[in-house]
């Protein structure tokens, strides 16, 4: 295992080489999409110069080779997760297809008229509108677990809110917009006590600490590769084994079937069950790729050298009177909003992007939680394995900037 060393990691980053308006770059956007390893370049470079063909169908060397590859990645993912059984691992284009997969499947499997489906304030609209289309067309409903001003969930509302006709639990393990962690093996084991399952949107949290789901009890956990130093248009759900085998298939086409006829079809085994037609291979294999590079890092350290990335953040911001933090959770990982009363957070963004600065400026796709806290939008500063202390002071020196153009 490497010691961890932030300068010397952000190295292995092709883009920190990069001048933004002749400044460089400081990327404190991570939790959108984070910045991609060169080890993840070689390996998309390798397969598509010497081993690219189309998976599992092909009868010569080069398939042979792709599969293999492919399949392999579908093992790191397995591992990385905790899990033991990769055929519990479904590759999907990113965490929104994986949570419209299990919402329509588990769906027409197990909610009926009357039904309930519970999920949290903290939400991003990827986990709120697939469940809202399931329940309009099962003629269930959607209730909401509410949270306090700090942004953390009410657990004693959660339990008032789980009934015998709770059918699935649907929470964020970390809120993208507050960075709130939320406690998923205590909410597993009460939504399990109902009889209800539970799925997690684990988008935030893979990219700061390897998880284990089986030690959540979790019955889906579904992530992005992009936010997780891998590519984009490629992610994973995790599913117990046992609920995959009862859900029908997600889309119908080539490679998920046994056998067609015009009269019948018969569907392949989990995980091919879910995954019509041509998968992004290249994809997974460069998740996988990237996968093995993140486990030669010490996390250990990764996770304090990141919480001090936060409180330097919340340090520098405290020197400012004008600007207002928004949500302070219990329990934090990588990510700060805050406001400014008088200036509009796309102003903020904008400055900030002159002086080389990326951050970003919106509702975050959390339209409910900005309307919690009666505001449109926030300033979302988010950092990453590659996050330095100048990175933070060069952002601070930033803010100050915009205080001193406005007149504030």
């Amino acid at each position: 295992m490497k010691k961890f060393d932030p300068h010397a990691l952000r190295r292995e980053f092709p883009i920190f080489n990069r001048k933004i308006f002749g400044k460089p770059l400081t990327y404190l956007d991570s939790a959108a999409s984070a910045q991609k390893p060169r080890i993840l370049l070689e390996s998309l470079k390798s397969f598509f110069e010497n081993h690219y063909a189309n998976i599992h169908r092909g009868v010569y060397l080069l398939s042979f080779e792709a599969t293999e590859m492919y399949e392999a990645a579908r093992n790191k993912v397995a591992q990385y997760l905790g899990t033991q059984n990769p055929k519990e691992i479904v590759f999907v284009r990113g965490a929104t297809e994986g949570i419209n997969l299990v919402a329509t499947c588990f769906g027409k499997t197990f909610v009926h008229e009357g039904d309930e489906i519970l999920i949290s304030h903290l939400e991003h609209h990827s986990n709120i509108v697939p469940w809202q289309m399931m329940v309009e067309e099962r003629g269930a409903h959607l209730k909401v677990i509410p949270i306090n001003q700090n942004g953390d969930l009410d657990l004693e509302a959660y339990q008032k809110l789980l009934t015998k006709k709770t059918r699935m639990v649907a929470v964020t393990h970390v809120s993208n917009a507050l960075g709130t962690v939320n406690p998923i093996r205590t909410l597993s084991d009460l939504a399990h006590k109902r009889g209800a399952k539970i799925l997690v949107d684990g988008a935030q949290a893979l990219a700061h600490a390897p998880t284990n789901v089986c030690e959540l009890d979790c019955d889906f956990y579904v992530f992005s590769g992009h936010k997780l130093y891998g590519p984009n248009g490629i992610g994973a759900v995790y599913g117990k084994k046992e609920l995959w085998e009862k859900l029908p298939p997600y889309q119908g086409g080539g490679d998920m079937i046994e056998s067609v006829t015009f009269e019948k079809t018969t569907y392949a085994h989990v995980p091919q069950k879910f995954e019509a037609g041509t998968p992004n291979i290249a994809g997974a294999i460069g998740l996988g790729a990237v996968i093995d590079f993140l486990k030669t890092l010490d996390w250990e350290s990764i996770k304090i050298h990141e919480k001090n990335m936060v409180d330097l953040i919340l340090k520098g911001l405290a020197e400012f009177p004008q600007v207002k933090l928004i949500g302070m959770p219990t329990q934090r990982m990588g990510v700060v909003s805050f406001v400014i009363d008088a200036i509009h957070p796309h102003d903020i963004g904008t400055i900030l992007d002159r002086e080389g600065i990326a951050i970003r400026a919106g509702h975050h796709c959390a339209q409910p939680l900005m309307d919690f806290f009666k505001i449109p939008a926030t300033v979302r500063a988010s950092v990453g394995i590659y996050t330095t202390p100048e990175d933070i002071q060069t952002f601070i020196v930033g803010i100050k900037k915009v205080l001193e153009v406005f007149k504030l």
